[in-house]
């Protein structure tokens, strides 16, 4: 049997193993090959440890996985690796047509697990999920990607993979189809090396007009987005916020933040998270309170492109107020979270501990809201302006009457 073999000097089956150091996975239905699978996985998961401290490890695949439970049919295939103590890794394909694509990554890890995850303060398994960029794969084509791929399945846990070929329905497969990140980059041409010689350009009546510059158009200001979150439909919210967001990142780049159809995240005693997700970009902002304040602790920003972008900024201390109250600005406040992001929040406000009847509490303004906060800085900066007009007098005064005496 020869498949993802045309752009690879159409090896043989036995031959395409030492293209990746990772796990190969032959796949059967009636004893005829249905998927094909040959990749390097790896992860990294935070968890949580005493004394609310988080711990993050990253481990690799074993060797030792099973594919046990992978399958496929005429219109989908499941590969799924499973590993020992609760773990498992698995992606699903659906056939359309005469083109096939991955509908999710799913990855299942069990924090009870102390050999992978030791000192763990919960024995949860814990199940992300997230989609990556394997689309529009032709029935008769192998998917190929060398480069390392980032998937951000949530702000605690990601997983890398690499050196992967991947054909999820085998009919006569010959063809291959590479991913953008393994394509070469087109070079820009270099200018032409100006030398000191003149060239004369007879003189015509005709003016050529300069084109005018064409301004970088200014975002319009954000949606203002009311999100909440509840822990099941029968009980009332236990986070509430509102704000419109734009994100910069890197090469000052910006973009409005659209209010999303996807809502979650947790409600805890200490630390509370709101997790919005739209239009490939998801936003995770997390809360903590120390008992008496409460503050936006970590910020985390992902652009769900073929690289798996992730902006983390975490150990913040932002939108502060006493537990109990919640925070509001309405001016538009700029936060630089890294040196990669920024974001920038209009009407502001939050509240992600002591929500009662699922209503906002009494809120804390920010300082830009706040005039009472201004007056005592515009009294004091004109009363040192005037105890320094009266300085100035009192020295040009003592002047001129030593000119005076001296003068007699």
């Amino acid at each position: 049997n020869f498949w993802c073999t045309s752009g690879l000097h159409r090896l043989n089956l036995d031959n395409l193993s030492h293209l990746s150091h990772g796990i190969e996975v032959k796949v059967m239905n009636k004893d005829k090959l249905c998927l094909y699978a040959n990749l390097t996985l790896s992860f990294s998961v935070t968890y949580e440890v005493a004394d609310n401290k988080n711990k993050t490890v990253s481990f690799e695949l074993p060797s030792s996985a099973s594919s046990d439970d992978s399958k496929c049919d005429n219109t989908s295939s499941i590969l799924k690796l499973s590993f020992p103590d609760g773990h498992s890794w698995s992606v699903n394909f659906s056939l359309k047509d005469k083109s096939y694509q991955a509908e999710n990554i799913t990855f299942v890890y069990n924090l009870n697990d102390s050999k992978v995850f030791p000192d763990s303060s919960s024995n949860e398994t814990v199940t992300v999920t997230t989609k990556p960029d394997i689309t529009d794969v032709g029935v008769n084509t192998c998917y190929s990607c060398k480069s390392e791929d980032t998937l951000i399945a949530s702000p605690l846990a990601n997983m890398t993979l690499s050196d992967v070929l991947i054909q999820a329905f085998i009919l006569n497969g010959t063809k291959i189809t590479t991913c953008s990140a393994d394509k070469p980059v087109t070079p820009t041409p270099t200018p032409t090396h100006v030398t000191n010689a003149t060239t004369v350009v007879p003189a015509t009546n005709a003016t050529t007009a300069v084109p005018p510059t064409t301004p970088t158009p200014t975002l319009p200001t954000p949606t203002v987005g009311n999100y909440s979150f509840k822990h099941d439909v029968n009980s009332t919210a236990c986070l509430l916020a509102n704000f419109g967001l734009r994100i910069g990142f890197t090469q000052n780049k910006e973009v409005n933040f659209d209010p999303p159809t996807e809502v979650s995240g947790s409600c805890g005693v200490d630390s509370s998270e709101l997790i919005l997700m739209s239009n490939g970009i998801n936003v995770s902002l997390s809360f903590y309170n120390d008992t008496k304040k409460f503050r936006l602790h970590a910020v985390n920003v992902t652009l769900n492109t073929s690289s798996g972008i992730d902006y983390p900024g975490a150990n913040l201390s932002l939108w502060e107020a006493a537990v109990g109250s919640s925070y509001m600005c309405n001016k538009e406040q700029n936060f630089t979270i890294t040196d990669l992001l920024s974001i920038y929040t209009f009407s502001l406000h939050v509240q992600p501990f002591g929500v009662k009847n699922g209503l906002y509490s009494t809120a804390h303004e920010c300082s830009l809201d706040d005039p009472s906060i201004l007056i005592p800085i515009i009294v004091g900066a004109a009363l040192a302006g005037l105890i320094l007009i009266v300085v100035i007098a009192y020295v040009i005064g003592r002047r001129k009457t030593h000119v005076g005496y001296q003068t007699l």
